[in-house]
Order: C-alpha cells, then sequence, then structure tokens
C-alpha cells in the first residue's frame, strides 16, 4: 500500500555516513521501519538502510499521529537534526521534523527479515526480496559482490578480456546428455551448460579472456549443493599450458579472500565467520597418487575408475582446504583435453577441490583438428554436430589452457555456508522454479 507517489523529501545521506561529530546538521534519511517503540510523547523509530541503522526521534502530535499506526518494515523518509543519544546502543539520533511515509508494510508478513522469529529455507526464499532485508542474508550478498569485484580485478590485471557467449545454442556443447531443450522458433535448441566451445575459438583472435555467467544442467540432483542454474567463472587462454592456468587460478582464489577479508569486515562479523587467506601453494595431488591413499583406506580402485562422492569424502579427510586433483585417465574427461605426450593415458587436467567438494575442473586444450574428430568419435559423437566449431581450428588455433569456476560454491565455503541455496538470489532446483 502506497502512501503517496509525490516524493516531498529526498534523500540526502546514507545513514553509514553519519556521525555524532554532525551534531546539528540537518539531514534527510530514507529507509524501513525495523523497530518502533511508543513511549507517551515520545515514539522512537530504528530507522534501516542498505549501509547502516538509526534512531530517529518523533515528538509533536502531528507527526505521532502519523506513525501511530505505522507497521514495522514500512518505508519512510525522514527529515531531521542530529543530536547527541542517550541509548546504550546510538552515538546519535535523529530528532524528526518532518516524516514522509512512502509505503506501508502489510501485517503479518511472510517472514520476519529481524530474524527474531526463524523461518525455514524455502519461505525465506519464497520471500527472497524481503529476506534481504535480514542483515546476515544482506551480509552473504554484500560478499558475493566483493568476490565478484576481486575476480574482475585479478583477470583484467593479468591482461584477460571480459566476453559474453550466447546461453541459447544450437547443439549440445560438450555432448553431454543433460541439456535443458527448447524449441527455437522451428529449429532444436538447448540453454548452454558451460562457455567451452566458444571460449576456445576466443583465444584464436582475442587470446586471454574470461565470462562470468549462467548456464544450466538439467541434472535433477536433489543435494545442498547442485543448482540447476548456476554461476560460473571461465577463463580460456592462448600460449599457455594447465600448470599456468592452475597458477592463474591459485591467484585468483588468494586474492579473492585477501580481498573479502579486508573489505567485508562488518559482514564477517554479522555472519559470526572469520575469513583469511589460504596458504599458497595450494596443494597438487595425482589421480594416481589419490587412488593409492584411499586404497590405505581399503577403498580398492583402479586407474581409470572414476572417483565418487564417497571417495571424495574420503580424501577431503586427508586433504581438508584448497588442493590441486590432477592428471586424471584419459577416459573420464571430455574430449578436447590433451593427453600427456608421455603417457596417452593420462590427461593434461585438473580439479580444484576443497576437502571433499569440487569447485573447478580445468585443463590444457586439444588444437589439432584431426586429433579432436578422431576423439569426438572415440567418445561416440558426431564430429559434423561440432563442424562450426572444428572449422575454427583451420584458420591457425593456437594451444590453449582454461578452467571454469563455479562461484557458488565458492561463496559457500567463503561464507561458511554448506547450502549453496543460500548463497544465490533466486536459485533453480528440480523443484523450485518461482519466484
Amino acid at each position: 500500500m502506497r502512501e503517496s507517489d509525490n516524493l516531498e523529501l529526498k534523500k540526502t545521506h546514507y545513514i553509514g555516513t553519519l556521525a555524532l561529530s554532525m551534531k546539528g546538521q540537518q539531514v534527510v534519511v530514507g529507509g524501513w521501519v525495523e523497530d518502533l517503540r511508543e513511549l507517551g510523547k515520545l515514539t522512537f523509530i530504528t530507522l534501516r538502510d542498505i549501509t547502516g541503522v538509526a534512531q530517529i526521534v518523533v515528538v509533536g502530535a502531528d507527526n505521532l499521529k502519523q506513525v501511530a499506526n505505522l507497521n514495522r518494515q514500512s518505508v519512510v523518509c525522514i527529515s531531521g537534526i542530529i543530536q547527541e543519544s542517550k541509548a546504550r546502543d546510538f552515538a546519535y539520533e535523529i530528532k524528526a521534523e518532518k516524516i514522509e511515509i512512502l509505503s506501508r508494510a502489510v501485517h503479518p508478513l511472510p517472514i520476519d527479515p529481524i530474524g527474531r522469529l526463524e523461518s525455514n529455507i524455502d519461505n525465506r526464499l519464497n520471500a527472497r526480496a524481503l529476506d534481504l532485508r535480514n542483515q546476515k542474508t544482506a551480509s552473504i550478498f554484500k560478499i558475493r559482490h566483493h568476490v565478484l569485484l576481486s575476480i574482475r580485478k585479478t583477470l583484467s590485471e593479468l591482461g584477460f578480456l571480459e566476453v559474453n557467449t550466447p546461453k541459447i545454442i544450437g547443439s549440445a556443447s560438450e555432448g553431454g546428455a543433460n541439456l535443458f531443450s527448447l524449441k527455437y522458433f522451428e529449429k532444436q535448441a538447448y540453454l548452454a551448460q558451460s562457455p567451452q566451445l566458444y571460449k576456445e575459438q576466443l583465444t584464436l583472435g582475442l587470446e586471454k579472456i574470461f565470462e562470468i555467467a549462467s548456464f544450466y544442467r538439467a541434472e535433477k540432483s536433489h543435494t545442498v549443493r547442485h543448482l540447476t542454474e548456476f554461476t560460473s567463472v571461465d577463463i580460456e587462454a592462448a600460449f599457455l599450458d594447465y600448470a599456468d592456468v592452475m597458477e592463474i587460478l591459485e591467484k585468483l582464489i588468494s586474492s579473492v579472500f585477501e580481498h573479502v577479508e579486508k573489505n567485508c569486515i562488518q559482514e564477517q562479523k554479522t555472519l559470526g565467520i572469520e575469513i583469511r587467506k589460504p596458504k599458497t601453494p595450494f596443494e597438487r595431488i595425482s589421480y594416481k597418487q589419490a587412488i593409492e591413499e584411499l586404497s590405505k583406506r581399503d577403498i580398492s580402485l583402479t586407474f581409470g575408475d572414476d572417483l565418487m562422492d564417497s571417495h571424495l569424502r574420503t580424501l577431503g579427510e586427508v586433504h581438508p582446504g584448497f588442493y590441486f586433483l590432477m592428471d586424471w585417465p584419459m577416459k573420464l574427461k571430455p574430449f578436447y583435453i590433451h593427453e600427456k605426450e608421455d603417457n596417452p593415458d593420462v590427461s593434461k587436467s585438473f580439479d580444484l577441490q576443497y576437502g571433499y567438494l569440487e569447485l573447478s575442473s580445468g585443463g590444457q586444450r586439444l588444437y589439432d583438428p584431426a586429433k579432436i574428430r578422431s576423439r569426438l568419435i572415440e567418445q561416440g559423437l558426431n564430429p559434423s554436430q561440432f563442424e562450426d566449431h572444428l572449422k575454427t581450428f583451420d584458420w591457425g588455433m593456437p594451444p590453449h589452457s582454461g578452467w571454469g569456476l563455479g562461484l557458488d560454491r565458492l561463496m559457500s565455503i567463503i561464507t561458511k555456508i554448506d547450502n549453496v541455496r543460500e548463497v544465490v538470489l533466486y536459485p533453480r532446483d528440480p523443484e523450485r522454479l518461482f519466484p
């Protein structure tokens, strides 16, 4: 319910910029009513905006009448004078001179955004916009902003150009079956599960590129770490091998933690966490070493067996932090991954793990079109379906390497929140399509 469409007051300050040193100054602040206490001829309003919280003192018959039936979470603009406060939690307060009610909140609300009454994750997601007024929830997405800021800064400083690739594609980009299909006018189309083929092609002219975007996988996974729509950070770089791009990934992760540690101090306090830059270099273990370690724990695997979730959880007990799991068997990797010259059964590939959780997968790519066609046939794929991609390799394709990093999983680690839905604004899973 809106009180007025005509704004008489214009916000002059964010609450976070105010201080007792501004005593006597007139300001106009706007935000939502977090709390309201009537004490006879005084009413105290706790007003919050995205930057902080302030106490408003309301006096005078007209002003008191105006806020008498005001529900919490209503939106107001208030003009007043900064004065010293006697309240324990506030160094200053604003004595209201004029109050403009912009929008009244209904009562009761679907959730309590202050957090006095706990709501389960489904109810919170159903009212996500309101949930963002909860300071714990808001802190997650302030941190996410800083994570993205750091990623872009690091990659840009390393000479990468940000690009945007199509999300509606005409063929299964990696030959996988778990794609969302749709009719594109009279043609068959799919939602992209990765930018893999496009980003390889772009190294031909742009050399070093990155993309941060949503991608889609039609997997009916019901776990706290899987989504059908997820945000991926992808890079591809010409003239670099897989060891080079591993070092770039390590630098990026380290820089993200360092940036968040320094720039999100209040958010860490609100979430009750302590973020610290991880030690580098990250440990590097080969697939062969991994199955040897598992054998010592009575888990018998032979070379070429995939590592299941239970296997990775066991490895995560031995390696609880960040580590690279590298040199996987070729049979477990996509058609575009390069083999080792001294052992064609082993790939130049890696996964970045945090304990049991896979965060990133990458490697060195094939750039000989004849080898790629051969690999496609070996994996039961039809090279003719990849002709638009393959023809670019006849135009002088440089050797290249890259990786993809799951931003949502990285956010789970940084915030120490297990359920990936908590760190995504509007998560999509097999059951959730709204809001």
